[in-house]
């Protein structure tokens, strides 16, 4: 084993006291190198002369002695607070108070430790909290053992004063909440049986990452987990169904492998013990009340959670691998261009071993790796919200990222940073890393600048959890421990599995190019399935006849599946939400509707948008502006781009209809506009109008929501809550148009072109304010030319005109608007529900028309009433063209070009 330092948990004034006290005159420091040793707990160590040695501390003033026990660290400083406790024990923390009281206690009847100071009672908890904060970095992480890790000085017991002749003293350990090391009333114990189990809890094949985590309740439940009496075991039938489950991840590889020897499947190879890990953790989920995972993953490893974990048929994957065939006829038959099979979700409801059923769906994602995190984030709190899971213990999210993107992408941190904002929080999400240890190509070393490919999750005191894939049981362990500690803390948690890939990035690349160590070993390394088996076989928990009989029913699946995969016919594309059920594809006809609302209803919204409380204390300009708002609604002239907009979201909320607008600063708006949450000047206080349209409103059902300044992050999230429910108007509003730069990859691998690709539909709403405003060339242009040049329209094919056989939208990817008049604002958001179908809407917003005094229009062009000037023969409805008003003929001689423009012009 290979010793190394790195920076150390114990403060340095812990370590500058501990070798001040305990050397007097020479100061410890560890080698690198190891010398050979009596002991396996002690390192070797050399005495530095006392010019090297570090600066003493000064010693701590009387006025600190109210201090934490955790935080002692000055020998004078115990000196100071042990004559205080013995003068008062109030006058000490209650912590120091317990030690005290413990020790005095302890050292009358326990004639073993008489003569152990206070002093050496700390330096062991010193010693503790030091395996407890780098425990970790002794573990054995690495199954190929290739990685060369030092071991941080702190793990020395040298360190602490401690000799190999300590090894059998008995000493007292206080307050030190090891979980069951006191069970047996034994505050006492050898340093040798101390030492033994804290290298079982924290240096074995787990490494827990969590004294980062500012709560200490929370690590003291980790605690309590961790630092048990003994070891944890598995009883025979529970180990012979992780068996199984190890059996069925290694044969699917094996089983795709023999079959399509030149087919890019990305296989996991090297780390089959996630699927068992999976369908632990699931189980364990499912005993603690979750109903519904949404999970996001790439491409390795994927057709084996597929197969194995969220039950897709098997005979549906193998058919997909030999080309498939494309569904049955049927009315309205819609099968896009397709993806490939590893990029491809699925949802299904499976059975779990505590007899629960639990409802499992894996989202389709593009090759661009961690973007899908946001929008599983999305998916999963929309479920919330539709399931009325307000403890957020119902539905959870697992993401599935890699060693080399959960490092690199900089979305995975938008995504984390999403977790505890009150309107994106989803009560926590389950990260685990199938760590290979390797990008493609590319070493960690030249990869990532941290430790660990997981550091970016400490920013949110997350718990980290690494384990070595090659370890069956520890990996079933901590799966399941994340499972409860994301139900009981709702909070996000971490598990690195790290394990290795057997063949190159896909099976037909040769990774001894760039690894040829690594592969040297990989060659000759066994495999987990080979490993456990050996295990169970020498516990005598399995015998090989168990191990046959597995083996055998599975293969023997594996091949009815395959004989059946041949006349497999999918007989409809479904459209993954009970809640889709009815709506068209793009080759049925939906009718166009009008999208009016009655006179009295408008009225009714109008004042409800309109009205503050009576003792409310608006800042005066928001005053006069709900004054003129008011006045607008009462007079039925003037509306402007603020209430037409109120208005479309109102009369959707009194439809039954869920409203959610997020994104920078839409709360007042950019341009300080929309102002749909109002705020007291006296108490701050917080009043947002639209929360009260209907009597008894849930608080949720409108939403607008300022976001983190993200665009990537928070637009995959919106799109992700889009997708679970059609009746829902979702929006995301760039702060300005061209900020929609930074969401890039949602445009072009999720938005513009997911139905094509995934036949899943959305009715996302993205506002883009567009236009030259005197802001200068940055703020300007939302780029409307990229948008149009992404629309998958046919530039050579004439839409049919006839208006009962127009398809020219439903056919289209998306929808580009540059509207210029409220009213027509209204009706396009409100044209998002009133359709049988869901397409993507690009708005290209105002600026100057927010307020511009020829932008209004009148309240009757939003009712549904004939005959009134705003009724014309398009009908209150989105007018796609705003005809000219004056006196033209229909048909203009002469013309042969017709330029449109938007923005300024």
């Amino acid at each position: 084993m290979v010793w190394f330092r790195v920076g150390s948990g114990v403060g340095s004034m812990a370590k500058h006291a501990i070798r001040r006290t305990l050397c007097q005159g020479g100061s410890y420091a560890t080698r690198t190198r190891v010398l050979p040793s009596q002991n396996r707990y002690f390192h070797s160590t050399v005495l530095k002369s006392k010019a090297q040695a570090a600066p003493v501390p000064h010693p701590v003033p009387l006025s600190r002695l109210t201090d934490s026990f955790l935080d002692g660290t000055s020998s004078v400083y115990l000196e100071e607070l042990q004559r205080a406790w013995e003068a008062d024990p109030n006058s000490v923390d209650e912590s120091w108070d317990n030690f005290f009281r413990n020790f005095v206690g302890q050292a009358a009847t326990s004639p073993g430790i008489s003569g152990q100071t206070i002093q050496e009672s700390m330096r062991l908890l010193l010693l503790v909290r030091a395996y407890q904060v780098n425990g970790h970095m002794k573990a054995k992480l690495d199954p190929l053992g290739l990685e060369e890790r030092e071991i941080p000085d702190d793990l020395d017991p040298a360190l602490y004063g401690f000799t190999e002749a300590d090894l059998d003293r008995e000493f007292f350990l206080g307050v030190w909440r090891m979980a069951g090391f006191l069970s047996e009333n034994r505050p006492v114990q050898t340093l040798r049986a101390i030492l033994t189990r804290l290298e079982q809890a924290y240096c074995g094949s787990i490494g827990y990452e969590y004294m980062h985590i500012a709560d200490r309740d929370k690590c003291n439940w980790l605690r309590d987990k961790i630092e048990t009496p003994t070891p944890r075991q598995y009883n025979q039938q529970r180990r012979e169904v992780i068996l199984d489950r190890l059996i069925w991840s290694t044969q699917f590889e094996n089983f795709l492998a023999t079959k399509w020897t030149a087919a890019k499947r990305f296989g996991l190879e090297g780390g089959e013990t996630l699927i068992p890990g999976m369908k632990e953790m699931f189980d364990r989920a499912a005993d603690l009340g979750v109903e519904s995972i949404v999970i996001g993953m790439s491409h390795r490893g994927r057709l084996n959670v597929l197969g194995n974990v969220v039950r897709k048929p098997l005979r549906q994957i193998f058919s997909e691998f030999s080309g498939g065939t494309k569904p049955v006829d049927e009315v309205g038959l819609y099968t896009g261009t397709g993806d490939v099979k590893y990029h491809l979700g699925t949802s299904y409801d499976r059975p779990t071993r505590g007899g629960r059923r639990i409802h499992l769906s894996l989202v389709a994602n593009p090759s661009h790796l961690e973007a899908v995190d946001p929008v599983v984030v999305g998916k999963t709190r929309a479920k919330q919200y539709y399931s009325n899971d307000l403890d957020r213990t119902k539905n959870i999210g697992v993401l599935i990222h890699g060693d080399g993107s959960f490092a690199g992408q900089g979305v995975v941190y938008e995504t984390l940073h999403l977790s505890a904002l009150p309107n994106y929080t989803t009560g926590g999400t389950i990260h685990i890393v199938v760590n290979n240890q390797v990008a493609f190509t590319t070493d960690p070393r030249s990869g990532r600048s941290s430790q660990y490919c997981t550091d970016v999750a400490k920013a949110l005191n997350a718990p980290i959890f690494h384990v070595n894939g090659d370890d069956m049981e520890a990996v079933v362990h901590v799966c399941e421990l994340a499972a409860e500690w994301r139900q009981t803390f709702h909070s996000d948690v971490v598990v690195d599995i790290v394990c290795y890939r057997r063949f190159g990035h896909n099976e037909i690349d040769e990774p001894s190019f760039t690894q040829p160590k690594m592969y040297k070993v990989i060659r000759n390394h066994p495999s987990a399935v080979e490993i456990y088996q050996k295990k169970l076989l020498e516990l005598g928990q399995a015998t090989q006849e168990d191990i046959d009989r597995i083996q055998n029913k599975v293969n023997t699946i594996l091949n009815e599946e395959f004989l059946a995969s041949k006349d497999y016919v999918p007989n409809r594309r479904d459209w993954l939400s009970a809640y889709w059920a009815g709506f068209k594809s793009p080759e049925q006809i939906s009718r166009v509707r009008n999208t009016g609302v009655k006179p009295e209803i408008l009225k009714n919204v109008g004042k409800a948008i309109t009205t503050l409380p009576e003792n409310f204390k608006a800042h005066r300009a928001v005053k006069k502006i709900f004054d003129l708002r008011a006045q607008m609604i009462e007079t039925g002239e003037g509306i402007d781009w603020a209430v037409g907009e109120a208005l479309a979201f109102a009369t959707l909320l009194v439809e039954g209809n869920h409203v959610r607008l997020s994104g920078q600063d839409v709360e007042r708006g950019t341009f300080s506009h929309r102002h749909s949450v109002i705020h007291d000047q006296e108490t701050g206080e917080m009043y947002c109008p639209l929360d009260h349209v209907i009597m008894n409103q849930n608080e949720e059902m409108f939403t607008v929501s300022n976001s983190s300044l993200s665009e990537f992050g928070v637009l995959g999230f919106e799109l992700g809550y889009s997708m679970e429910n059609p009746n829902a108007l979702v929006m995301w509003e760039a702060q300005f148009g061209d900020f929609a730069n930074g969401a890039q990859v949602i445009f072009d691998q999720f938005l513009s072109s997911g139905e094509s690709k995934w036949l899943r539909q959305t009715g996302l709403v993205v506002l883009l304010p567009h236009g030259y405003d005197g802001q200068g060339p940055e703020h300007s242009s939302a780029r409307l030319e990229r948008f149009l040049q992404m629309s998958d329209d046919n530039p050579y094919v004439i839409p049919e005109m006839d208006p009962t056989l127009r398809k020219q939208i439903q056919e289209c990817n998306w929808q580009i608007v540059n509207v210029t008049t409220p009213a027509n604002y209204f009706h396009v958001l409100r044209r998002q529900i009133h359709r049988e179908f869901r397409k993507p809407l690009i708005v290209m917003s105002p600026k100057n028309l927010l307020r511009h005094k020829d932008c209004k229009s009148n309240l009757s062009e939003f009712d549904d009433v004939q005959g009134h000037p705003g009724f014309d023969k398009q009908g209150t409805r989105f007018k796609r063209l705003i005809k000219d008003q004056n006196d033209h003929s229909s048909l203009e001689e002469g013309i042969r070009r017709l330029i449109l423009c938007s923005g300024k012009v």
